[in-house]
């Protein structure tokens, strides 16, 4: 996204640090839990402590907070960093599940919050490395 003022920004508007740790907490939670994230589970080591830290960080930053991913380890380039991994659209539907249930469950609601998670169901189709089945 883009780096607002401190009063302005996506990040300061949906509850900053807390709202963004409660998100991804979640989120993770989630993906143990719910059927439909199989498939997205699967491409994930065992332990996803790892990997809710990583997107906090980036969300952080990309929400306009600081810019704790980048910092740590460059530019995101978020397509490149996922080729590695099989992502159709199983993985994709699953990632979203976890994240349209987490969002709705630790995000306040309002226009800002809808308009970045809009942009969020985008980057998540964006990640599609494999062929739509069929």
């Amino acid at each position: 996204m883009c780096r607002g003022s401190m009063q302005t920004s996506p990040y300061d508007l949906i509850g900053g640090e807390p709202t963004i740790r409660r998100l991804t907490r979640r989120f993770y939670e989630l993906m143990d839990e719910l059927p439909q994230a199989a498939a997205c589970r699967a491409i994930h080591k065992p332990s996803l402590a790892a990997a809710e830290q990583k997107l906090y960080e980036y969300l952080t930053g990309w929400l306009g907070g600081p810019p704790l991913f980048t910092d740590k380890y460059g530019h995101p380039m978020l397509r490149a960093r996922h080729l590695p991994f099989a992502i159709g659209e199983a993985e994709i539907d699953g990632w979203l599940a976890c994240f349209t249930r987490a969002w709705a469950e630790t995000v306040p609601p309002g226009p800002v919050a809808d308009v970045i998670f809009a942009r969020v169901h985008d980057l998540a189709r964006h990640m599609r490395n494999q062929a739509q089945a069929g």
